[in-house]
């Protein structure tokens, strides 16, 4: 399929700038791929479709703050790092986008806080914007880890115009968060509340956990037509045993298995045996996924509403079919439903 297939107009205003006010209010479109039926609910319905022994899996990948700004030597110069991924713990390596990337050179010095407590040296180009950069701080992992706390910010993807706060610390984040490593939330994960997993758990739902660190190139748009030359960037990706126990007895007993997002799917389409059962691995992923495919693992999907010539939205179509996804998004627009990362939910069934 071309690139320009997955075109469509999406008026700025249904971009989401704050999330729902509490997470299980978002709306969400019910998707069904047989009948092609589509229906309006809230998300707290998912339960009225999935029963005892179905399976959840979710992506419980947490972000960091990852964007930071900082002065540069001499000049006093203005720059945003953003800190893509950790290279080396022990000598503080990492990985970074530097915006302006002009005036960053290899041996330049970075200033961090009004007391300058954190300072960074450039030490490699990697792309035209991209830079390593080596963090100068000589306490223990522990304190480097809470200055980069309190110096970072909530990465909020640019299309959301307005400076983070504090509820983003909390709303940009799963409730079951837990191994720090992406630099955007896993989003279809961001509409379930405690509460709401509690009472899916009550109902007999498993919930089994994976983990892919979400990295800058799942948002990256597409630059080539023809999809079969597209290069995903890696991203580092976990399944444990305990995960494929309860997601392979699912397969077998014929329960279903809902993908939360897909994030979570990349990780699953990433690690299958044969017999198409989820086998434990771990590495780094760049599986792209696009039409036709046939999917491994899950049979149902939640994800949100995506922007146009997105890997994310070229995924969805895959899973959907190509024309029903575009007539849920025409009926999204239609019905304002609310886009990108703090919008509201797709479940394909």
């Amino acid at each position: 399929m071309k690139l320009s297939q997955f075109k469509f107009d999406l008026p700025l205003n249904l971009i989401a700038q704050n999330p729902a006010k509490k997470r299980e209010d978002a709306r969400m479109m019910v998707v069904n791929r047989k009948t092609g039926e589509m229906e309006n609910k809230h998300f707290k319905d998912i339960l009225d479709y999935f029963d005892d022994k179905d399976v959840f899996v979710v992506n419980n990948t947490k972000v960091f703050p990852a964007r930071m700004y900082g002065r540069k030597e001499k000049t006093g110069a203005k720059i945003e790092v953003f800190l893509l991924r950790e290279l080396n713990k022990p000598n503080r390596l990492w990985d970074v986008i530097v915006d302006p990337a002009r005036k960053i050179r290899v041996g330049n010095k970075l200033y961090f806080g009004d007391s300058e407590e954190l300072v960074a040296e450039v030490i490699d180009n990697t792309t035209s914007r991209g830079r390593t950069i080596k963090f100068l701080f000589e306490g223990s992992e522990d304190e480097f880890r809470q200055v980069l706390e309190k110096h970072g910010e909530t990465p909020l993807p640019k299309y959301i115009k307005r400076k983070p706060d504090e509820e983003d610390r909390e709303r940009y984040q799963t409730v079951y968060a837990k191994h720090e490593g992406a630099v955007a939330a896993p989003t279809a994960g961001l509409h379930f509340s405690r509460e709401l997993i509690k009472r899916c758990e009550i109902k007999g739902i498993r919930f089994s956990e994976v983990t892919l660190h979400t990295g800058l190139g799942t948002f990256r748009p597409i630059e080539v037509e023809d999809l079969s030359k597209h290069k995903m960037d890696a991203e580092y990706y976990r399944i444990e045993e305990a995960a494929c126990k309860v997601v392979n007895k699912a397969k077998e007993t014929n329960h279903r298995i809902c993908s939360i997002g897909t994030t979570t799917m990349r990780a699953l389409e990433s690690s299958f045996t044969a017999q198409k059962f989820l086998k434990s691995s771990e590495g780094w992923t760049n599986t792209f996924i696009h039409p036709p495919y046939d999917f491994n693992i899950a049979d149902s999907l939640v994800t949100n509403f995506h922007l146009p010539k997105t890997s994310l939205l070229i995924m969805t179509c895959a899973f959907a079919g190509y024309e029903l996804t575009m007539e849920a998004y025409k009926k999204a627009i239609k019905d304002k439903y609310r886009f990108f990362s703090y919008g509201d939910a797709l479940l394909v069934i």
